[in-house]
């Protein structure tokens, strides 16, 4: 069975591409994402900034088409996808709603709230989008397709402060909230060209950077200086995770897990159940940890992270992102778009899919 990364790749025709990067260079957004997508039908362009811009489509199929992150605003879910798709759903995942106005088509891959109205979103051709009322209208904050950088993660550290990374060790910050942008390097003086694959804070402040070679990059003042950290895994990290006891989970290629209770200092392997790759995670209210992934890889904890017990979905899809759904439910996005399922293995088990190994 061919791989996700090369079925998309040979839909966008990307051959050459496919060929020279895999899908561990370029992490799960590449592996599940059809770089340089464009929707059927454009609507009518418009000028801005002295560059042509073409918003996204309303389209039938937003829910169903490959999203690749999601995220709550207040009591609000929004998840962002190819074409540019940006939806959100008000009853947690019941019911969805395509945004009014996105100033783009490229593929969307990450999104970020400060509060519940003011959101960021990233995704291909080095594009940054903004929302001042909660996801339903967008403008376009920063664009740079000679740049060749898709964003991967988008993180503010308040209103005004933010830092936008993706592909190639690239990085621009903003300090007036997104109004102008600066590039810079993530640590000054270094060489290293690898991907940045999500930027996130701990429950201390402490920002990390989830990146490839097994490596984390720590910041402890509000991201002015980034240190790096090595783990004990020499493989690619494609996300990351804060809990609310303090404890830090990382998570990527194959199915590794690693926690940290030292502020991202140091590093445990976990045992996550499974050896699929993978890319996204949420900690439910009730303090029920999940993780989801490739070939519909859905983790659960109950004990913070520390064992997962993996249910799998009987679609067998690649799942990127997971956020709260109604009561006893979670919502995933991915390639079949979004889906709700129970909060639970064991009910995970008997309504989506197959209980498969328990951590112990």
């Amino acid at each position: 069975m061919l791989s996700i990364f090369t079925q998309f790749m040979r839909k966008t025709a990307l051959k050459p591409l496919a060929t020279a990067l895999s899908a561990a260079a370029l992490g799960l957004v590449f592996a599940l994402a059809p770089v340089g997508a464009q929707a059927e039908e454009a609507q009518p362009a418009a000028a801005a900034n002295g560059e042509t811009v073409t918003y996204a489509t309303p389209s039938k199929l937003a829910t169903k088409d490959l999203l690749l992150a999601a995220t709550k605003a207040g009591n609000r879910l929004i998840a962002v996808g190819e074409f540019g798709h940006v939806i959100y759903s008000d009853d947690l995942g019941e019911t969805w709603k395509q945004a009014a106005s996105v100033p783009t088509q490229v593929t969307l891959t990450s999104v970020y709230f400060v509060n519940d109205k003011l959101g960021f979103a990233g995704g291909h051709d080095s594009t940054v989008l903004r929302t001042d009322d909660g996801g339903d209208h967008w403008t376009l904050a920063y664009h740079d397709a000679k740049a060749q950088a898709p964003i991967m993660s988008v993180y503010f550290v308040n209103e005004s402060h933010g830092f936008a990374m993706g592909a190639f060790s690239f990085v621009i910050e903003t300090e007036d909230g997104g109004k102008t942008w600066n590039q810079r390097s993530l640590v000054e003086g270094s060489t290293e060209d690898s991907h940045l694959n999500m930027v996130f804070a701990e429950k201390s402040g402490t920002i990390l950077v989830a990146a490839e070679f097994g490596t984390v990059y720590r910041s402890t003042d509000q991201g002015k200086t980034f240190h790096e950290v090595k783990t004990p895994y020499e493989g690619s990290f494609w996300g990351g995770l804060s809990l609310s006891d303090g404890s830090t989970l990382i998570f990527g290629m194959r199915g590794n897990v690693y926690r940290s209770t030292d502020d991202g200092v140091t590093w445990t392997k976990v045992n996550s159940g499974t050896e699929k790759s993978i890319g996204g995670g949420v900690e439910l209210p009730n303090g029920e940890v999940v993780l989801v992934g490739l070939q519909g890889y859905v983790g659960y904890s109950s004990d913070k992270g520390l064992n997962f017990t993996e249910v799998v979905r009987a679609d067998r899809l690649g799942y990127v992102a997971v956020t709260q759904g109604g009561e006893g439910k979670i919502v995933v996005y991915g390639e079949p778009g979004v889906k709700v399922q129970p909060d639970t293995p064991e009910a995970a088990e008997k309504e989506v899919g197959f209980h498969f190994t328990s951590g112990s």
